[in-house]
C-alpha cells in the first residue's frame, strides 16, 4: 500500500470517527436537557429555603455542563474542517489527538447525564453533603470568570423571580370624596370677610361639580 493510499485510509477513518462523535454528542445534548432542567429547579428550591450556597452549586454544575457541550461541539466542528482539508497528512497528528480528546470529553458528558447524581444536590444526608462540597470545590476551579459571571447573573434572576412571586399584593386605594364643600366667600355687599361652610355632612359628591353660579345662588339663599 502506497503512502498516499495510507493517508487516504487515515483520512477516511478520521472522518468516520468524527461523524460518530458528532452523532453521539447530539444524542447527549437531548438527554442532558433533563438534567439541566432539574438543576434549575433545584436551584430555585434551595433559594426558596434560604440556602443560597447550595443553589449556587446547582447553577455552577448546570453552567459547567452547558459549557462542556458548547466547547465539544465547537471542537468537533474545527476537527471536521481539518479532516476535509487536502493536506490532511500535515494535520493528521492534530486531528487524531483532537479525536482522542473528544472521546474523553464525551465520556465526561456521559457521566454528567446521571440524574441520580443531580438528586444528590437535594439530599440532606451526610454522604450527599460531602458530595455537594466536593462538587462545589471542583467547579469553583473549572469555571472561567465569564462562566462564573453568568452563574451569578442567573442567580440574581432567580432571586428576583422569587421576590416577585412572594411579594405582597399592591392595592391602589382611591381617596374618598370629601363630605363637605370647600369654604366659599360671600359676594360683595354681603360681607366679604364672612365665610360660609356647608354644614350638611351627607351632601353628595356631585355638589362639588356644580358651576360657580350655582354656588353663588346657594350662598345667597343661605344668606
Amino acid at each position: 500500500m502506497t503512502s498516499q493510499s495510507t493517508g487516504n485510509a487515515q483520512q477516511v477513518h478520521a472522518s468516520l470517527s468524527l461523524k460518530l462523535q458528532r452523532d453521539k454528542l447530539k444524542q447527549y445534548q437531548k438527554k442532558i436537557q433533563v438534567v439541566l432542567d432539574r438543576e434549575h429547579e433545584i436551584a430555585k428550591a434551595h433559594l426558596a429555603t434560604g440556602q443560597k450556597d447550595r443553589a449556587v452549586i446547582a447553577l455552577r454544575r448546570r453552567k459547567y455542563q452547558q459549557s462542556l457541550l458548547l466547547k465539544t461541539d465547537s471542537q468537533l466542528e474545527n476537527l471536521e474542517q481539518l479532516v476535509s482539508t487536502i493536506e490532511f497528512s500535515l494535520v493528521e497528528v492534530s486531528v487524531f489527538h483532537g479525536l482522542k480528546q473528544g472521546n474523553e470529553v464525551l465520556q465526561e458528558i456521559h457521566r454528567e447525564m446521571s440524574i441520580e447524581s443531580v438528586e444528590k444536590l437535594m439530599d440532606e444526608t451526610q454522604e450527599a453533603r460531602e458530595y455537594q462540597r466536593e462538587i462545589g470545590d471542583l467547579l469553583a476551579n473549572r469555571l472561567t470568570n465569564d462562566e462564573e459571571g453568568a452563574v451569578q447573573e442567573e442567580l440574581r434572576a432567580l432571586q428576583a423571580e422569587a421576590l416577585g412571586q412572594a411579594g405582597p399584593e399592591v392595592r391602589m386605594d382611591l381617596p374618598s370624596p370629601p363630605s363637605s364643600l370647600p369654604l366659599l366667600s360671600l359676594p360683595e355687599g354681603q360681607g366679604s370677610s364672612r365665610l360660609l361652610r356647608n354644614r350638611d355632612p351627607h351632601i353628595s359628591a356631585e355638589v362639588q361639580q356644580t358651576s360657580p353660579t350655582t354656588n353663588r345662588e346657594r350662598v345667597a339663599m343661605l344668606g
